[in-house]
């Protein structure tokens, strides 16, 4: 009765931590949504200036904040299906493998979202619910974890036929004629080290940004964690959580 007791309240502070993470997606949105418009902006004035290289060197930063939005996308949906479904959780070698997916992918976002900080918390429980094994699996992001949310946080971003395709897309948007054809063999292998004024003048605003950035109250996490150095931390974490 006792072990009851525990796993049901342990479960209704798993619901509380994603209804958290849910309303802390909310608010990470804004400034990645303003940085992308800021990096669509500059690529399509580079595109105007004839600046080619620079424009594709600047659409990476447009695919890394796309890819970031779409991940907290699917990262929120996760969260509310594991709220919506919280008292399976009680049993979890009976839960589903939609409800698993979540779970993994849950813990796997963990490890790569510094503005969630609330999914290292609820990492922890889940861990304590499905075991080991499974918390394995979904830091490594194998298994049943989401493989478009393990592309999509994981993935690279510096691929030059990616880099043409925003880059194309932007310039479609904006009525910009673009030839690829004119790129040097430099920029087409990837070497080339351009930092063009944008990113320095984005870096400066950015640096008077009086927003709190959960990143330095946690630190910069690590891509790939270790879970078992962690877990001791983790778990005292959660401990306070219950607290």
């Amino acid at each position: 009765m006792g072990f009851l007791h525990k796993t049901s309240k342990q479960t209704a502070k798993l619901k509380s931590l994603l209804g958290l993470a849910v309303s802390r997606i909310a608010v990470a949105r804004r400034p990645r949504l303003a940085r992308k418009s800021i990096a669509c902006s500059d690529v399509s004035q580079l595109l105007v200036l004839g600046h080619l290289n620079r424009a594709l060197h600047r659409a990476e930063q447009v695919i890394q904040e796309d890819n970031m939005l779409e991940a907290f996308g699917i990262i929120e949906l996760y969260c509310k299906r594991l709220i919506e479904q919280a008292e399976q959780l009680d049993k979890p070698q009976e839960c589903g493998e939609e409800l698993r997916e979540a779970a993994a992918s849950i813990m796997f976002a963990a490890g790569w979202c510094g503005d969630l900080q609330e999914l290292l918390f609820a990492r922890t429980i889940l861990a304590d619910k499905f075991g080991g094994d499974f918390a394995v699996a979904a830091k490594e992001g194998t298994g049943i974890v989401d493989p478009i949310l393990v592309w999509k946080l994981s993935g690279s971003t510096a691929g030059m036929e990616l880099k043409k395709k925003v880059t194309k897309e932007i310039a479609a948007e904006n009525n910009i004629l673009v030839d690829f054809s004119e790129l040097p063999e430099a920029t087409e292998d990837g070497n080339d080290m351009l930092v063009d004024f944008f990113e320095l003048q984005e870096a400066t605003e950015e640096g008077n940004n009086n927003v709190p950035d959960s990143q330095e109250l946690l630190g910069e996490m690590p891509c790939q964690d270790d879970m078992d150095e962690s877990s001791e931390s983790d778990r005292e974490c959660a401990h306070c959580y219950q607290l």
